[in-house]
């Protein structure tokens, strides 16, 4: 059971998605003006998961090097090992004749999976290669987003091969590769952290809880759980979103600041049949294809109900926000498993495919 109230793997209750075509880069020679500070290989390195790792994979020659090209490095890298992986998923898969059905669904996925990932990489470095400064935070978060969700997509590989019993001659020979991979990846997420994304200083909540907070306030702003959001929508996406939560508690409050997510459009998906669409899917397939992240989000507000379907996410629907109505209130419910013949990432409730 999936519902908005909990995250299942990385999608929390606003789930964002932005993909691009996958590409071959190359780095650009236009930065900002402000020249960053050089760093060795081996300092940089210890804001990394795994150190040693990372000193083995950076150039240790350059030593005019900033944090930013040791970023960029990794990212390039990344994007090079997952077409290197995707090549190898096609070796075996030019086998199909002798594997099983499960072996070949698995690797199906992890082929899936692993083009996700070179869309992500592709936007990931198109971003970090334009700018040697700090990113804007919502732009920092995006990035920081596509390069988790890449260290998710290996996980779901490798599960669906270790769960295929049969594929396992398979999954000897894309263990080792998954497993520099995912080191690479990490340590790729981990420097972008360190050099694009701006800091942030933790702030108390009326609760008395904790969240981070971008040192810019926002206008707006739309209070989600325990966490804050700032829209900017048309006046007509305005009042189909507070119409659709009219009934319940306000929670627009308004600040000062630019901090803030721009919406293109809003849908109601309401199972009694006062909304737009009566379910997720028929929502998702109204939005947009291949919109720009320019544009805003498409934003979906599904009121409380239990939403007994399988969502499917396209690649091509980008920039999309899902809304629930709070805990335990929209649930997304289906019983799709392994043990009846559906490969990991296919038994999923919600997915991007």
């Amino acid at each position: 059971m999936a519902s908005f109230s909990s995250s299942y793997r990385l999608l929390p209750l606003l789930l964002f998605l932005l993909s691009s075509s996958p590409s071959l880069l190359f780095f650009s020679s236009v930065y900002g003006s402000v020249q960053p500070s050089a760093i060795s290989a081996g300092s940089i390195c210890q804001s990394t998961p795994d150190p040693k790792y990372c000193r083995s994979v950076l150039p240790m020659y350059n030593t005019s090097a900033d944090g930013y090209f040791y970023g960029r490095y990794t990212v390039r890298k990344s994007l090079s090992q997952s077409q290197k992986f995707l090549q190898l998923v096609d070796k075996f898969l030019a086998r199909r004749s002798s594997l099983t059905p499960a072996a070949a669904g698995a690797l199906e996925d992890c082929r899936f999976l692993g083009s996700l990932n070179m869309d992500f990489l592709s936007t990931s470095f198109r971003t970090v290669n334009s700018t040697s400064n700090t990113l804007p935070q919502l732009t920092a978060d995006d990035i920081q987003t596509l390069l988790s969700a890449i260290l998710t997509n290996v996980e779901t590989c490798v599960d669906g091969l270790q769960t295929a019993s049969s594929a396992w001659s398979v999954r000897n020979g894309l263990t080792s590769p998954l497993s520099n991979d995912t080191k690479l990846y990490s340590t790729s997420l981990a420097l972008f952290n360190k050099v694009w994304v701006p800091k942030k200083k933790v702030v108390s909540t009326a609760g008395g809880s904790s969240l981070w907070r971008s040192s810019a306030a926002s206008t707006n702003r739309f209070a989600l759980g325990h966490g804050q959001l700032s829209f900017s929508m048309s006046d007509r996406a305005r009042a189909v979103f507070d119409s659709a939560r009219a009934r319940r508690r306000q929670l627009l409050q308004t600040n000062d600041g630019t901090n803030y997510v721009v919406v293109s459009d809003i849908v109601v998906v309401s199972q009694d049949g006062t909304g737009n669409f009566s379910t997720i899917n028929d929502a998702i397939s109204a939005a947009p294809n291949n919109s720009a992240g320019t544009d805003g989000y498409f934003v979906i507000y599904v009121t409380a109900g239990i939403y007994e379907e399988y969502v499917s996410i396209a690649k091509n629907k980008k920039y999309l926000m899902l809304i629930g109505d709070g805990i335990n209130q929209t649930v997304i419910t289906g019983n799709r498993s392994v043990v009846d013949g559906w490969t990991t990432f296919n038994s999923a409730t919600f997915g991007n495919f």
